[in-house]
């Protein structure tokens, strides 16, 4: 049958859209961009905030439009939405034909063809999927040169603000064997930047039985595959970078001096009823040793303000922090007071006018750092991949190792030589803006 697949929130449930993409394309089914003429509509779903919640709810309403403007005989769900909502769902979505949990993708095919023939289908367990063929064979939907490899399922750390763990449960790594097959395949089909990702990348192998088996050594791994040019390492949190990791980042030539470590706040008041296991002297070492190592590290992070009970004073002790530290990317959530977590349920929660005052006030303060970084770049010779040919002649866009797909800038350069997406090739920056830079091809 016709399936339009959309996939809501992170790069992680994006890895699981692949995955189910890849079971359809094996089903013999086609997967099609236009809603109208789809049989099936699937949404992937998120629910990791109350704002993407309220996301996969107005995106199921929107496609359930499809059911009688167009030819849609079943709209399914899956993911952490069906996973953390699926009473709710059946009871107050009666829109939604299906919902497929987290662990439960084997199922697609036999709950589509159950919701096409007119049955309402919940398949949600609590099972795992770690280390099977399916993983193994995923359908690339980002662009053919870059991919995201996710490297465990899960999450021990249980922020005090965070649904992760009951939606995902406890942390389990894939195999080292398993993601070097993976990874091999995704080498061989044209991509040369992988993107390693988890709900914590610096606790892979701690599950394990192995002192050997960590993300240090999972790097060397895969840096031995041909073809791959780029590593690049998300969701690394700061309490578990180690000097073997820093070590290995510095040492290793394919991983780039790039890494996107949450730290969610700065304050230790904050940081303690966040549950967090750090501290803002803690913090302020790790970036420090991360700039020896590395002296042209691009470190990103991300904070949540907001949090409930957080004073002016606290805020401002953030502020501070990231003025002094000076990071090159920021992100900034306002708290999102979700059911079930502990943060849910504490006093003094903050109203919404001064979390989002908070929010335009830190993004303020980072878009000046920001533009004074960029601006400093200039002259300089900087390593970037291709992403596409721009419309004016001779010009292309791209993002440097200092760029994340999706969540970070792009450079626009000229380039006598013609180029295709993927090649990788040194950038003469000429301009610094707010967030994104320009430049010229140093190319033979």
């Amino acid at each position: 049958m016709r399936i339009h697949f959309v996939s809501l929130g992170c790069d992680k449930n994006l890895v699981d859209s692949e995955v189910m993409l890849a079971l359809l394309d094996r089903g013999g089914h086609t997967i099609t961009d236009d809603a109208a003429s789809a049989e099936a509509i699937i949404i992937n779903t998120c629910a990791f905030i109350e704002d993407a919640t309220q996301e996969a709810i107005d995106t199921a309403l929107e496609m359930a439009e499809y059911k009688i403007s167009g030819v849609c005989k079943a709209l399914v769900l899956t993911g952490c939405m069906a996973q953390r909502y699926r009473e709710d769902i059946l009871n107050e979505l009666p829109e939604v034909d299906a919902i497929i949990g987290t662990g439960d993708f084997d199922a697609i095919e036999d709950v589509l063809q159950r919701a096409i023939a007119g049955e309402r289908v919940a398949h949600v367990t609590d099972k795992r999927r770690l280390d099977n063929t399916e993983i193994l064979k995923k359908r690339v939907s980002t662009t053919h040169h870059y991919a995201y490899l996710k490297i465990a399922e899960g999450c021990n750390n249980c922020c005090t603000y965070c649904t992760i763990p009951s939606i995902r449960g406890p942390y389990v790594s894939r195999s080292v064997e398993s993601l070097f097959e993976e990874a091999k395949g995704l080498a061989a089909s044209g991509v040369r930047e992988l993107i390693l990702v988890a709900q914590d990348t610096t606790c892979y192998g701690s599950d394990i039985d192995d002192e050997n088996t960590n993300l240090p050594m999972l790097l060397r791994e895969l840096s031995k595959i041909d073809g791959i040019e780029w590593l690049r390492i998300l969701y690394a949190y700061p309490e578990n970078i180690t000097d073997e990791l820093i070590h290995e980042m510095a040492s290793n030539p394919k991983v780039v001096h790039y890494i996107d470590m949450p730290m969610q706040h700065a304050d230790d008041e904050i940081l303690h009823k966040m549950g967090r296991k750090s501290s803002q002297a803690a913090l302020t070492k790790t970036v420090a040793n991360l700039r020896k190592a590395m002296p042209d590290i691009c470190l990103r992070t991300t904070f949540i303000v907001g949090f409930p009970g957080e004073t002016q004073r606290q805020f401002e002790n953030l502020v501070d922090f990231v003025s002094e530290i000076g990071f090159d990317k920021l992100g900034v959530f306002e708290y999102s007071q979700e059911d079930g977590t502990p943060a849910a349920t504490m006093p003094d929660q903050v109203s919404p006018d001064v979390k989002a005052e908070r929010k335009d006030n830190l993004m303020s303060i980072q878009q000046v750092i920001s533009r004074a970084k960029l601006s400093d770049k200039t002259g300089k010779l900087c390593k970037t991949i291709v992403e596409r040919r721009a419309p004016e002649k001779n010009r292309y866009i791209g993002r440097t190792y200092m760029d994340a797909p999706n969540v970070d800038g792009t450079i626009m350069f000229k380039s006598k030589k013609e180029l295709h997406p993927g090649n990788i090739v040194d950038v003469r920056i000429t301009h610094g803006f707010d967030y994104d830079l320009e430049g010229i091809a140093e190319v033979q």
